[in-house]
């Protein structure tokens, strides 16, 4: 596997997944203890949405069906989200 396959792979599992299962998990118990707001109902949504899209990234790699050029786009939109969400 090339070194843009293992570093994509890495800031998914490990920095990526558990941020949005963190984020989703928080959001669920507010829906749970009712008091999600729409707002909340949404991002319930795409976090699941990311999840999939995510997991669907990490088996793309495993399965060698992306190629080093398409994980290095995945990988610095990936890093811009990151350093995105540094600066709030």
């Amino acid at each position: 596997m090339s070194n843009i396959k293992n570093e994509l792979k890495e800031v998914v599992e490990v920095t990526m997944l558990p941020e949005v299962e963190k984020y989703l998990e928080d959001l669920l118990i507010l829906l749970e203890n009712n008091e999600a707001t729409e707002d909340d109902l949404d991002a319930i949504k795409e976090m699941e949405s990311f999840m999939v899209e995510l997991q669907n990234i990490v088996e793309s790699i495993n399965t060698n069906q992306i190629n080093d050029t398409q994980a290095s786009e995945v990988y610095d939109k990936i890093m811009d989200l990151i350093d995105e969400h540094k600066e709030h």
